[in-house]
């Protein structure tokens, strides 16, 4: 009999010690995670129309929408900047080396 056991993660840190995950996955799931809710909140606090930050940003209001309903499928990375972009927020970017675990 098939054994089909269903994971859930909710959270970057547990997709990335998903059994099976590449790194690379959980890496930019946890960059599109990011930036997904800093343009929710950005969106929020400054209470801007969909139909401007779509003009602001040159990004379809369809696409919007699906960003701010946190539905990022999709959606390429430097599309996500640009609305971030448009929301007068800069990116800043940091990176470190990951410490391989000694069997």
């Amino acid at each position: 009999m098939k054994n089909n056991d269903i994971v859930t993660n909710k959270t970057p840190h547990a997709l990335a010690k998903s059994p099976g995950l590449a790194k690379a996955d959980a890496v930019e799931w946890e960059v599109r995670y990011s930036v997904t809710k800093k343009i929710i909140e950005a969106v929020k606090n400054k209470s801007i129309s969909v139909a401007q930050l779509a003009k602001d940003s040159g990004i379809l209001r369809g696409r919007i929408t699906r960003i701010l309903k946190d539905d990022t499928f999709g959606i390429s990375l430097d599309v996500l900047f640009k609305v971030l972009g448009a929301n007068s927020q800069d990116v800043k970017m940091s990176y470190k080396k990951q410490l391989e675990k000694q069997c």
